[in-house]
């Protein structure tokens, strides 16, 4: 009896420390992919305590003279924050670099981040990174289109690396939801993260070629994606007429295509997703509830801008570089 009691215990003991042992595990992959632990709000303050004002007129010069640029911040950060970490290496311009995929075809902004990252190393030289620009920028661009403002932890250093090759996972509007939440998941973000995120869409323009193969041969039979609504789907076929309109701009979000608002979400619930992955995320069990939450159709809209917000501080901690890692580049789309 005495030995089947020390098996039971010692199997039970055995059991607690392997669960400990997992749990470990799971702890350092988390901050693995979110290293938020390493950054700090007023990084700078120091250092370079100029550094938020700087990005802020910045951005606000640029936003003043063309309404697109804050749209292409915005998408800049989430394409860099999705390979590699938050490092800048998005913006690193040579033959091979990220900036030259397939899958960046159209990212644009570039010249504003060269912008501040001149005025700042006017002042202190070899000071703030780029990747900490970039972050800056887009929570600048979200706040200058009427979206909510929130703190940005800073401290991150610019990785030494960029290729298009570490481009295959990036999310794109032809992905299932499915697809979609396995590759956020992959950087720690949940599925409300990913419908929030998607949120974003309710500023800026998609080019036809995204969305005319919805118009005019779905399955390819020269049939109409069924779960646009039909009066969406003529106004948008005006918009982009089968032949010649590949490169024509389009609101994602009409009505309201320069203002950040939860009118996005409203549009998908009525079928009028212009990305064919906006709208699939109201079909989705695990996401369709957050789409009509933050539509208002179930609580107030303005929930949507408090998410948003938090969803981009999760967003700009993914696979940071901190400390002695990465560097902090003189130029931004020159690696050191």
């Amino acid at each position: 009896m005495i030995n089947i009691a020390l098996c039971i215990y010692s199997a039970v003991k055995l059991k607690l420390i392997m669960q400990k042992i997992v749990i470990f595990f799971t702890l350092i992959q988390t901050f693995s992919v979110l290293g938020t632990a390493d950054l700090e709000v007023g990084f700078y303050q120091d250092s370079c305590p100029n550094t938020e004002q700087i990005v802020r007129s910045t951005m606000e010069q640029h936003y003043s003279a063309d309404l697109k640029i804050a749209p292409a911040i915005l998408r800049l950060h989430f394409h860099d924050c999705f390979v590699r970490g938050c490092d800048g290496s998005v913006l690193i311009s040579s033959s091979s670099s990220e900036k030259t995929s397939p899958f960046n075809a159209g990212l644009s902004g570039f010249e504003v981040i060269d912008d501040a990252k001149n005025r700042l190393e006017s002042g202190c030289p070899g000071i703030v990174s780029c990747a900490d620009i970039l972050a800056l920028a887009a929570r600048d661009a979200v706040s200058l289109t009427g979206g909510p403002s929130w703190e940005v932890a800073t401290g991150r250093r610019d990785g030494s690396v960029s290729s298009a090759l570490d481009t295959f996972n990036l999310p794109t509007p032809f992905d299932s939801v499915a697809v979609l939440k396995q590759k956020f998941l992959a950087k720690g973000l949940s599925a409300q993260d990913l419908v929030t995120l998607t949120g974003a869409h309710t500023i800026g323009r998609a080019e036809c070629r995204l969305v005319s193969y919805r118009l005019y041969n779905y399955t390819g039979k020269g049939d109409v994606d069924p779960s646009i609504n039909t009066n969406f789907a003529n106004i948008l076929s005006m918009q982009c007429p089968r032949k010649g309109s590949g490169r024509n701009l389009i609101p994602m979000d009409t009505g309201s295509p320069d203002v950040f608002d939860s009118t996005f979400f409203f549009n998908v619930v009525q079928g009028n997703g212009v990305l064919e992955s906006d709208q699939k995320i109201l079909d989705d069990m695990s996401t369709r509830a957050y789409v009509r939450t933050y539509a208002g159709f179930d609580q107030a809209a303005n929930s949507f801008e408090s998410a948003f917000a938090d969803a981009m501080q999760k967003m700009g901690g993914i696979e940071v570089k901190t400390g002695s890692e990465g560097n902090i580049r003189k130029v931004c789309s020159v690696l050191n």
